[in-house]
């Protein structure tokens, strides 16, 4: 117990790092393609040092993603072996497409930092677009990947073992289009409202800087669109998890009975030993329709699945309600800045909203993370759902917490780098 328990530390630890530059990594290539759009058309100079000056973000955070993405693929061998020897043959397929996006983002990533003045321009542009194309499927790869954990699919079992692989289904399985739409989009809302925040905090100090207004404008807008979008693939999400994962989906609603018209629940303590919810605010029959688009339709209680077949109910609860909550705080400076913008006919930059926006700089990572606690923690007991435990999968090895205390050293020191030289980037024009 002690190993899995350090195991799953281990591994959280890293992947809760990870993210947050795999999110990056995505997102921010299309605000330096956008910067550099609009200074082919319109020839201002602001633009052009946006740029310049994302794209050195967007190196940073690429590097160190690269370095924690390595770590990942050691700790899947070292923490995990039997979840290996089984999956590997299964989703090989996406981790080595991974792989090919990775090297094209690389590639173009340095066409585009050292191509300045070496290439036409429309060529540079078009690198910073292949950086954009790699970065997401790079991680759209990697998602499918989990996905097939959530509801493997592309081969039989005969004698506990795995036949029959067909890669390309696997990879396709229900749950790779939600999954990959969701975390795509929610990497684009989390960096624009990031990079709109930090821009916002210096517009309060000084409103006509001229850079940190174009800056902000182009962040908002992107972080504005993406909010509006992601309540779509949430919805999809949710369809999907009725279906195939009924007791994640009863596990973040902290759902214990079985019922049609089930309702929503906003906030709620969850009592596993009791099997209730209490103080939640409840919204009758939302939950039905939302799952299913029938405001009768029966949703399966927690009580319906054996008490050892359950995930802990609290933090999937718990995390899914930060989840949600993050996002609707975002949805209402997106749309408030876009109310904002159309009303007075240009940049929102009143003061209050400034302020309201510079608060949502960390609340798309918290989403991020907090989703991801939901995915996770919610196919508990299961690394692959229905088929093996994670008790099962986690290695024999002893004393995991010398490479626990050596992996946390590494990312402490990564993340100084990285505050050290992005701190570099930003005030530099304070």
């Amino acid at each position: 117990m002690e190993d899995l328990l350090a195991a799953r530390a281990q591994m959280a630890m890293s992947l809760a790092f990870h993210i947050i530059f795999a999110s990056i990594g995505i997102a921010m290539p299309l605000l330096m393609v956008i910067a550099e759009g609009l200074w082919l058309k319109t020839k201002d100079e602001t633009y052009l040092t946006l740029a310049k000056r994302w794209s050195k973000g967007t190196a940073i955070m690429f590097a160190v993603g690269a370095v924690s993405g390595t770590v990942l693929s050691f700790e899947l061998g070292l923490l995990w072996p039997t979840f290996m020897a089984y999956a590997g043959p299964i989703i090989g397929m996406p981790f080595s497409l991974e792989g090919l996006a990775f090297f094209i983002e690389a590639i173009f990533l340095g066409i585009y930092l050292y191509g300045w003045n070496r290439v036409p321009k429309t060529v540079h542009w078009l690198a910073g677009v292949m950086v954009l194309l790699g970065g997401m499927m790079s991680g759209i790869f990697v998602v499918t990947a989990n996905a097939w954990m959530n509801t493997p699919t592309g081969f039989t079992i005969e004698d506990g073992k795995a036949v029959n692989i067909d890669p390309i289904a696997a990879m396709l399985n229900p749950s790779s289009f939600s999954q990959a739409l969701h975390m795509t989009i929610a990497a684009f809302l989390a960096v624009g409202f990031a990079v709109a925040g930090i821009h916002a905090y210096f517009l309060r100090r000084d409103p006509q800087n001229e850079f940190h207004r174009k800056a902000f404008a182009i962040a908002l807008c992107v972080g504005g669109i993406f909010s509006l979008l992601q309540p779509i693939s949430g919805d999809i999400s949710a369809k999907r998890l009725a279906k195939y994962q009924p007791v994640k989906l009863a596990a973040m609603e902290a759902q214990w009975e079985t019922e049609r018209g089930a309702p929503l629940r906003i906030g709620g303590i969850p009592d596993e030993e009791a099997e209730v919810t209490r103080y939640a605010i409840e919204i009758p029959k939302a939950l039905s329709f939302l799952a299913h688009f029938d405001f009768n339709a029966e949703i399966k209680g927690l009580k319906e699945f054996p008490p050892e077949n359950r995930p802990p109910v609290a933090i999937v609860h718990y995390a899914f309600q930060i989840m949600v909550g993050c996002g609707i705080v975002m949805i209402i400076a997106g749309i408030l800045g876009g109310w904002l913008a159309w009303r007075h006919k240009g940049l929102p930059i009143k003061n209050w909203y400034l302020r309201f926006v510079t608060i949502c700089t960390p609340l798309g990572f918290i989403a991020i993370e907090a989703g991801w606690t939901v995915t996770e923690v919610g196919r508990q007991p299961w690394v692959i759902y229905n088929i093996m435990r994670t008790a099962d999968a986690v290695t024999p090895m002893p004393h995991l917490i010398v490479p626990f205390i050596g992996f946390t050293v590494l990312y402490i020191f990564l993340s100084i780098i990285v505050v050290i030289l992005l701190r570099r980037q930003i005030f530099i024009y304070d």
